[in-house]
């Protein structure tokens, strides 16, 4: 019964996230703010709300590994997941063919997850009422950041990566993108507690604990809207959607971190949380460095390498992904 509830749930999930794929694709041909900035801001943000509604969950279970767990290996996920769009994609060289803009919502995201690594190991213990100033620092750094990703986007800014698309005839309005966005993401909200109870039952019946269950399975089944509006969002010729979609998501992904702590009321969230979780955390910056080199360097040929099937740089983060989950499971992580 516990697998039918699953595999329903993530039927229905994936059904919502192509819907939010496709009517994000049309808000960012109506408003001319471009793929980058709503894959980055809108999209990520709609698909995220799993891990968001998975923190507040494991609060109420009172597994805060469990939290922390799902936000670096959705992370790790995220960017195993655009190395293998370029895989499937090859000939088109993906993180070569982005707009350069990405460097900034990828170096936002290694700012981020920096600060989350370097607050569980610091152990700040200075608190705003109840919320941490650790958490606090997350969630103004996160807005900032949004903030610098409109202003690089907004129509009339400085640098244009390319001029903007004609909108193909018998596109739907803005007004019914916008509202078909909001019911597929009310729809994921919806659903995606179902798929998560479903997931970690499933998990404890086999015997997994918190902290790996969050970083292999829960981050995994938690990152399935960004499977799914990454890859319909490639299909289409939407790169840069896809791509802001997952560099978006891994920032939104650490203003969840900071926003469970105001669901936390035992003290700060992050003085919970165990400082081996902060392995996940290092392999996930590692991860989005090299998918930033990749941009930055999309006029190097790797010595010819372009005959081959993948790029190196897709290549070197499918392995790093591979060797770090197989060293977190050696580290025995699962606490």
């Amino acid at each position: 019964m516990i697998w039918i509830e699953f595999v329903a749930s993530a039927a229905l999930i994936v059904f919502a996230a192509t819907k939010l794929a496709e009517y994000g694709d049309v808000i960012a041909l109506r408003t001319k703010l471009g793929g980058m900035f709503v894959g980055t801001l809108l999209l990520a943000g709609a698909t995220s709300l799993p891990e968001l509604l998975t923190a507040i969950n494991a609060i109420d279970q009172n597994v805060p590994n469990l939290t922390v767990g799902n936000i670096f290996g959705s992370t790790m996920f995220n960017m195993f997941l655009l190395a293998l769009l370029d895989l499937l994609y090859h000939r088109l060289h993906i993180l070569r063919r982005i707009t350069m803009m990405h460097t900034l919502s990828a170096s936002v995201g290694v700012l981020l997850t920096g600060l989350a690594v370097f607050f569980i190991l610091a152990q700040v213990t200075v608190k705003i009422g109840w919320l941490g100033l650790d958490s606090l620092v997350l969630i103004v750094v996160y807005i900032g950041g949004t903030r610098i990703l409109f202003g690089g986007n907004r129509p009339g800014a400085p640098e244009q990566p390319a001029p903007a698309p004609e909108i193909p005839e018998g596109t739907p309005s803005l007004a019914y993108a916008g509202i078909g966005f909001a019911v597929a993401a009310a729809a994921l909200i919806a659903i995606t507690p179902l798929l998560v109870s479903s997931s970690t039952q499933i998990a404890e019946e086999t015997g997994l604990t918190t902290g790996f269950v969050g970083i292999a399975l829960v981050a995994v089944v938690t990152s399935l809207p960004e499977v799914v509006t990454t890859i319909s969002a490639a299909r289409i010729g939407a790169y840069d959607l896809a791509a802001g979609n997952l560099f978006g998501s891994n920032v939104f992904n650490i203003f969840a971190l900071g926003l469970t702590d105001l669901f936390y009321t035992d003290g700060r969230f992050l003085e919970a949380v165990s400082s081996d979780m902060v392995l996940a955390g290092i392999i996930g910056l590692l991860l989005i460095t090299l998918a930033l080199i990749g941009n930055l360097a999309r006029n190097l040929t790797w010595g010819g390498t372009r005959r081959l099937i993948i790029e190196i740089d897709a290549l070197l983060i499918l392995i790093g992904y591979a060797l770090g989950m197989w060293l977190i499971y050696d580290r025995g992580l699962i606490g």
